[in-house]
């Protein structure tokens, strides 16, 4: 039987039809016999005890610049959906984490993909602490001397904010550089929020890993490689994806990590894996089915609704 499947995520029409994994998802819900209901996280709302949306019905193909049809736009009450995906790209902030709220008050009556309790208590940048052996040299601080010590000790060093994404804001200090304090300066002067530094990991011209997981299982990878003279490999900063295998230490640390994200509800999740390294944990919005379904053949898409179909069934039994 069909399901009824809401799609909260930032706006589908502007979307490269060819790199975006919600696209890619919502083409195999339709195939799958499923109905499709899209909306901006600015049109989700609490109302006497309901959580609604305002948005529309849709259909969608693989056509450039004719992708995507819209039915009449209507307010829904997503508690009769069966499953909304939590697809909006971060920043994670306050508005991200208050959709999580109001999406934790239909799940699991509703499946909530991912689990929004924790997405929310499981950013990108802060899981990874759970598993010190899988990481590089990491520190979560804003005080400036902290930070500097840190720094004297790694002597090369990545520095990012806490909370960003798709590669801004992300500096390398290496040992000859004079600019942590303006850096500091600058990222302070911003937020309040805690940077982040790692020692620097110079396999990363190799390329950033990023492996697919489905409900805790290696699905596949591929791997970004920067730009020549660029630190930073993600695609939306110009990183090339190329084709490239699970190696052992990939299946190790899926094998680490797998069952936490599966018992937490994370049934679609992008690892960062920087030579033997973890570095992220992707939850919110992860990216890369495409780019593994072309180079690979596997079709990712598929396994994660078939995981939902059987989460569903499972409810209703």
């Amino acid at each position: 039987m069909g399901l009824k499947v809401a799609l909260q995520m930032d706006p589908i029409g502007s979307v490269n039809i060819d790199a975006d994994s919600t696209f890619r998802i919502a083409l195999e819900a339709q195939a799958r016999g499923h109905s499709l209901f899209f909306y901006t996280p600015d049109r989700l709302a609490f109302r006497e005890g309901r959580i609604l949306a305002r948005g529309w019905p849709i259909e969608v193909r693989r056509v450039k610049g004719d992708h995507v049809s819209y039915g009449a736009e209507t307010e829904v009450d997503l508690g009769e959906f069966d499953v909304v995906w939590l697809r909006q790209d971060p920043p994670f902030d306050m508005g991200y984490i208050t959709t999580t709220h109001l999406l934790d008050m239909i799940h699991p009556r509703t499946l909530v993909v991912n689990d929004p309790f924790w997405v929310r208590n499981s950013p990108e940048k802060l899981l990874v602490l759970r598993f010190p052996a899988l990481i590089p040299p990491t520190l979560i601080a804003r005080d400036l001397a902290t930070i500097r010590a840190f720094k004297a000790e790694h002597g090369d060093i990545i520095l990012k904010p806490l909370y960003g994404n798709g590669g801004a804001g992300v500096f390398r200090l290496d040992p000859n550089d004079r600019n942590l304090s303006s850096l500091h300066e600058l990222f302070t002067s911003m937020s309040r929020e805690p940077l982040i530094a790692q020692k620097f990991l110079p396999d990363v011209a190799k390329g950033d890993k990023r492996v697919i997981l489905v409900d805790g299982e290696p699905v596949g990878a591929i791997n970004r490689v920067p730009q020549a003279g660029e630190t930073r490999s993600n695609m939306h900063v110009g990183g090339r994806p190329e084709k490239i295998g699970l190696t052992e230490r990939d299946r190790e640390i899926c094998a680490a990590i797998g069952p936490v994200l599966r018992e937490k509800g994370q049934v679609f999740v992008g690892i960062d894996v920087i030579g033997d390294y973890l570095t992220e944990i992707n939850v919110t919005s992860p990216t890369g089915i495409q780019e593994l379904e072309r180079f690979d053949g596997t079709n990712a898409a598929e396994r994660i609704w078939q995981v939902i179909e059987a989460k569903r069934a499972m409810q209703k039994a």
